[in-house]
């Protein structure tokens, strides 16, 4: 048995997105022990705050987790973990899939980093008076830099430019402060093309010209609507897969936290027809922070060429279960890998 990954259980198609889970790490060359840690709602509700306190110190054990959906109910369980392992920075990549339905025609590639922590997003406001409203918007310098970094590397690896995106011309102090941290690790990396562009020019940039655009940096608003945005472009909120992280000092990768983009699901739960691609994504940059590399680009390479040649489950046009379409992916990226596995295990 290889390492060891906290599994945080789920609602709605969270049991079946686990199942998917289970038969990659069965089936691929990648080995780990999945550790349980139940956050479904039931579940919540009658452990409360002690749950998650035994959530982070199974992730601060293993390093990395899985995460799958959770109702938010009273809380947001990802608010929640987000605070107590200090994940300062997502990262969601979006690739258009050719033959994959979409009012969108244009081909888009995007690595989406956002600042997880601050904007207003921290301060849920507080009324003044009877008429008016207000809240706090936060934007703190080391959790700018610490997506400024990953971004930068990201783009380095990838051979991509960076393009960081805010409203500092209107909001000086807060997105200027951000744009001053992401010019600032700019200086670190010469060779990776970096360039601004205010928050809504690039949204129309993006639909007019996405093949100018690789890895974006951003606030965490603005995050939020663009890391949707550009899932709805390419077709589906169902393909899109997140990585959440926390840093070391030197700013290599302390904790992560990997979970599929979409929702509990709760009108398919429990038909097996849940899309399990954007799980398989997640898990394919768990892979690749594991060190298996290879393995991570195949599996994503696998499940995105199966899609665009229409085998797919009913959400994208196709006619496969959720565990069809799991056992299609794992034999593409076995065959490609030119692995041979015991036939028991295809069970």
């Amino acid at each position: 048995m290889g390492c060891a990954i906290t599994e945080l259980l789920g609602d709605g198609i969270g049991p079946e997105l686990s199942r998917v889970v289970h038969k990659l790490f069965d089936q691929l060359p990648v080995k780990a022990e999945l550790i349980p840690v139940d956050l479904s709602l039931e579940n919540r509700s009658r452990s409360g705050q002690d749950l998650y306190e035994k959530a982070c110190e199974s992730i601060h054990a293993t390093r990395f987790a899985i995460k799958y959906p959770t109702i938010t109910a009273k809380e947001s369980p990802n608010a929640i973990l987000r605070r107590l392992c200090g994940f300062s920075v997502i990262h969601r990549p979006v690739v258009s899939i050719p033959g994959l339905k979409t009012n969108f025609t244009q081909s888009i590639d995007v690595d989406v980093v956002r600042v997880a922590t601050g904007g207003t997003y921290e301060d849920p406001g507080r009324m003044i008076g009877q008429e008016a409203a207000v809240s706090i918007r936060i934007v703190e310098r080391k959790p700018c830099r610490e997506a400024a970094r990953f971004a930068f590397r990201l783009a380095e690896d990838l051979k991509k430019t960076v393009t960081s995106s805010s409203k500092y011309t209107i909001q000086s102090v807060t997105d200027g402060l951000f744009q001053s941290v992401v010019d600032e690790i700019a200086k670190d990396f010469p060779h990776v093309p970096h360039r601004r562009e205010l928050f809504d020019a690039l949204l129309a940039k993006l639909v007019l010209k996405p093949h100018d655009f690789s890895v974006i940096v951003v606030l965490n608003e603005y995050g939020d609507f663009l890391s949707d945005m550009v899932c709805g472009l390419v077709g589906s909120m169902g393909i899109g897969g997140s990585g959440n992280y926390s840093f070391n000092e030197d700013g290599s990768v302390r904790l992560g936290l990997f979970d599929p983009a979409g929702g509990t699901a709760p009108d398919i739960a429990g038909k097996n027809i849940a899309n399990p691609t954007a799980i398989v994504i997640a898990v394919c940059l768990l892979f690749q922070q594991m060190g298996e590399l290879e393995v991570s680009q195949t599996l994503r390479r696998s499940t995105l060429d199966l899609l665009s040649q229409g085998i797919a489950t009913p959400d994208l046009g196709g006619s496969l279960t959720t565990t069809e379409f799991t056992q299609c992916v794992i034999d593409e990226c076995l065959r490609r890998l030119d692995v041979v596995i015991p036939v028991e295990k295809k069970s």
